[in-house]
């Protein structure tokens, strides 16, 4: 018996070890990130035991005699968020594959705008912000500019909706609105070849929509040798490609405002390394703002095709945009107190942060075109972009250290901006007594106006863009030897600025919805306008019809010199040099006196039409050129610890704010085409286990040489800048819990002409945001955010006597997760629907009494919902 118990226990032994050994299974699987390439060196763990593997140059990994049970495989990577994935073993093998999402914020984030060869963060020595489209959506952003308000250093004011915004960067002036000194790009090439041309600013064509992966943001830094007129920092929006598989559509519609808007978009590999992304959006309604018609209505679609090669890749890509979208231009508000301690209001039957000088009363504006034929400008199209662009991205490697890429677009631009400016707000008897003593007020409806109504002089600013067309190329070869890489690039631009000026007057009474239109009588009661219009042109500004036919022909060759003198310490230089041709004409206006309205009658608006002078064209020809430069280098203290220093100089070349002023535009040695840009900058950056910050130090002087203003025909701007401060951005994740923020120091004066040592116009000390959000659920798959986005106090105009008070907006978002992929969303901007005044045309107030100013202020409280899948 013993015997037989001792053999029954050695055969149910053997039998339980053979069970044991045949119930170890194999965990495999590949990582990759969320482009589809496959990534080195990831590490993978069972939590609970000490098994792991990491993963080889494919990508693949493995992890071998794992027995039967349930598992938590934690995959993380440096640079890439942490992954975690369930698994149940149970006596077979396991694929489980990993899709690794890039944290921006990490320091091993690689950066591809302004550089010459893409660049982990670590390694570069440039001021560089990545925004994930995750991280857009926190801020509830309404606008591009608004997105734009997140990115240390920038000043971006977006008061005037989807375009027409002023950004401006660490300092350096909004002298002539636009983004002047900073380039606006979208893949990699320009927009726009100059960044502040007259109602032709970038932002106008471009909208931010599902389509992007993200946005990278370089201040200062090698953007003075990586592209043209862009020596402040360049914002890089860069589209998906297809080679991460998956589609978004989602539908968002206004709470307590008129807008709907449908985006969507998908992006799958179609055959063996051959990749595809379409997507767009289409948006209609009333907007933030009350109009009183259908200011929104509009659209935009992408399209990508990759093909990938053994050695490198081509992309094809086109947009079409057509989009109305309704401008803000400044609007009547009530200051009274004193020059240094204001108080800013409302103005009677006005609301600042609802209300439009937009009516229903007046959406037609009656022209005479450049061609001498009357027509109508449509004030509903407001900013009316139209833009058909195609372009193909190449680069491959060739071998022997030898890499080329070449990036070129050809973009058809045109379109429209109508929309009131107000170029004079007072009560009813200043206003008449403008006309004449003795004139009188009547609404069209022959009604009388009240002696102490607020009214507004409207000027329609009625803007033909007949065409903007340009051809952007990008072509570079570059060379390695061991430490060494050399980089020789060309670029080619034609810009076409043709456009035509048809303005109006107009006189409307102040009033935040359904405004009407009012009639001017001179003493013996004969009217001085019809409807409302009391002159074709704008006679209160000297009259500014115009029209401009130019071209803007621009090459560049430029040259990088990229050292690693060891594995700490690398060094980069870059020149260039920028050669641009212009020729075409301009002319102004003249006047004359006909039947406009073609009633058979002359009336006293009809005595004299302003309109473009065709008999008395100014020709122009001349070229203009400008080295740049910059020196970088960048130290690695530690794996995640950096710092680094550079010195720069570059030129930003003016188009049409110089077809104004008198020039002897057909000598190249007469015309004062350039504005000139010196940056230095010293910056540390530190990378945590879960966070970074960034500490940068600037410095800059501009040189600026007259350039035209529309809204103040007087005032031709020529002065030179100087700013000194400090950039502090950082990012910090405990657990579900992530917090990011910025805040940017300056102190900038004016070092020339009768404000000298005096604050730049609008440029507050302090500019900063705090945006936290919080991941809760089973699978974190909720999520709730805020940001406070905010700004000191700044001065009105260069002359520091109105003080414009500091804002802080607060902006919030909830998203829930109804299934695995259906997601519901509130976001509200402004909640606490603060004034926030982004400009002001006058620069003082009468102390002690009411003052009726013209200001542009950020919209108010406007909460809306959506409803996105992801599949």
């Amino acid at each position: 018996m013993n015997i037989k118990k001792t053999t029954w226990g050695i055969i149910v032994t053997l039998l339980f070890a053979a069970v044991t050994a045949t119930a170890q299974s194999t965990i495999s699987g590949t990582a990759k990130d969320i482009q589809g390439e496959t990534l080195l060196g990831v590490n993978l763990v069972l939590q609970g035991t000490n098994k792991g593997a990491v993963t080889d140059f494919d990508g693949k990994y493995s992890i071998a005699n794992v027995p039967n049970g349930d598992y938590t495989i934690v995959a993380t990577s440096l640079g890439y968020d942490k992954v975690i994935k369930t698994v149940s073993v149970s006596g077979s093998n396991v694929v489980v594959d990993f899709v690794m999402k890039e944290n921006a914020e990490s320091l091993e984030a690689v950066v591809v705008t302004g550089v010459t060869n893409p660049k982990a963060k670590i390694e570069s020595s440039v001021s560089v912000t990545t925004l994930k489209t995750e991280t857009v959506a926190q801020s509830a952003p309404r606008t591009t500019a608004e997105i734009f308000r997140t990115i240390p250093g920038i000043r971006s004011e977006s008061s005037g909706g989807e375009g027409n915004s002023n950004i401006s960067v660490r300092g350096v002036p909004i002298s002539s609105g636009g983004s002047k000194y900073v380039q606006l790009q979208e893949d990699g090439l320009p927009v726009l070849l100059y960044g502040d041309m007259s109602f032709a600013t970038a932002d106008i064509f471009t909208r931010f929509d599902a389509n992007v992966a993200r946005i990278e943001a370089i201040r200062g830094g090698s953007a003075s040798t990586q592209t043209s007129n862009a020596p402040g920092g360049i914002i890089n929006i860069i589209s998906k490609t297809g080679k991460s598989e998956g589609g978004i559509i989602g539908t968002t519609f206004g709470a307590n405002y008129d807008s709907f808007r449908t985006d969507f978009s998908y992006g799958t590999e179609v055959a063996d390394n051959l990749y595809i992304h379409a997507g767009g959006f289409y948006r209609v309604g009333e907007g933030i703002r009350d109009a009183g018609f259908t200011a929104n209505n509009g659209g935009q679609f992408k399209l990508s095709l990759m093909k990938e090669f053994e050695n490198g890749s081509v992309r094809v890509y086109g947009k079409y945009l057509n989009d109305r979208a309704i401008a803000y231009l400044p609007a009547p508000i009530q200051v009274s107190g004193t020059n240094a301690n204001p108080t800013w209001e409302d103005a009677p039957n006005f609301d600042a942060t609802t209300g439009s000088l937009h009516t229903p009363n007046l959406t037609q504006t009656l022209r005479l075109g450049p061609d001498g034929e009357p027509s109508r400008g449509d004030v509903t199209d407001g900013m009316h972009p139209v833009s058909t662009s195609l372009g193909i991205a190449a680069k491959f490697d060739l071998g022997n250290g030898y890499k080329v890429s070449n990036n070129g677009r050809f973009s058809a631009n045109s379109g429209a901006f109508v929309s009131p400016f107000p170029s004079q707000v007072g009560t009813s008897a200043l206003i008449a007594d403008s006309f004449g003593a003795g004139s009188t007020l009547q609404f069209t409806d022959g009604s009388p106006v009240g002696a102490n109504s607020l009214v507004a002089r409207i000027h329609m600013f009625d803007v033909e863009l007949e065409n903007f067309n340009n051809f952007m190329n990008d072509i570079k070869l570059s060379k390695s030897y061991n430490n060494l890489d050399i980089t020789l690039g060309y670029f080619k631009s034609i810009q076409n600025v043709s456009m035509n000026w048809s303005w109006n007057s107009y006189l409307q009474e102040v009033k935040g919805e359904n405004a009407r239109l009012i009639n001017v009588f001179d003493p013996a009661g004969a009217p001085l306008s019809e409807n409302g219009l009391y002159a074709y042109g704008t006679p209160f500004w000297g009259n500014l019809a115009r029209n401009y036919d130019t071209q803007y022909n621009v090459s560049a060759p430029y040259l990088n010199i990229a050292l690693e003198a060891s594995e700490s310490l690398n060094f980069d230089a870059s020149v260039r040099f920028d050669y641009g041709k212009v020729d075409g004409a301009f002319s102004g206006g003249v006047e004359s006196t006909i039947d406009i309205n073609n009633d058979g009658v002359i009336s006293a608006p009809e005595q004299v039409v302003f309109s473009v002078d065709n008999a008395a064209p100014t020709n122009v020809n001349y070229n203009y050129d400008y080295f740049s430069y910059s020196l970088g280098v960048n130290y690695k203290l530690q794996e995640r610890q950096a710092v680094f220093a550079r010195y720069s100089r570059g030129a930003s070349a003016k188009a049409d704010r110089i077809l104004f002023s008198g020039l002897d535009y057909q000598n190249s040695d007469r015309i004062n085409a350039l504005d000139f840009l010196n940056q230095a900058e010293v910056g540390y950056k530190q990378g945590f286990d879960n966070g970074a910050i960034y500490v940068t130090g600037f410095y800059s002087s501009t040189t600026e040489q007259a350039g035209f203003e529309a809204t103040n025909p007087d005032l031709i701007i020529d002065n030179d800048y100087k700013s000194f401060g400090v950039e502090v951005e950082g990012s910090y994740r405990l657990k579900d819990l992530t917090v990011r923020g910025a805040i940017t120091y300056t102190n900038a004066t004016l070092e020339s002409g009768d404000n000298e040592g005096n604050k730049p116009r609008r440029q507050p000390d302090f500019i900063y945001n705090l945006i936290p959000s919080y991941n809760f659920g089973v699978e974190k798959q909720n999520s709730i955010g805020l940001s406070f986005i905010g700004q000191t106090k700044a001065y009105a105009q260069d002359t520091n006597e109105l003080i414009m008070p500091g804002f802080v907006i607060v902006n919030g978002f909830v998203n829930m997760g109804i299934t695995k992929n259906l997601n519901v969303n509130v976001s509200a901007n402004n909640i606490f629907d603060t004034l926030g005044i982004t400009e002001s045309e006058e620069g003082s107030i009468v102390e002690g009494q009411t003052n009726y100013l013209r200001a542009r202020a950020l919209p108010g409280r406007s909460v809306s919902l959506g409803l996105q899948y992801r599949f």
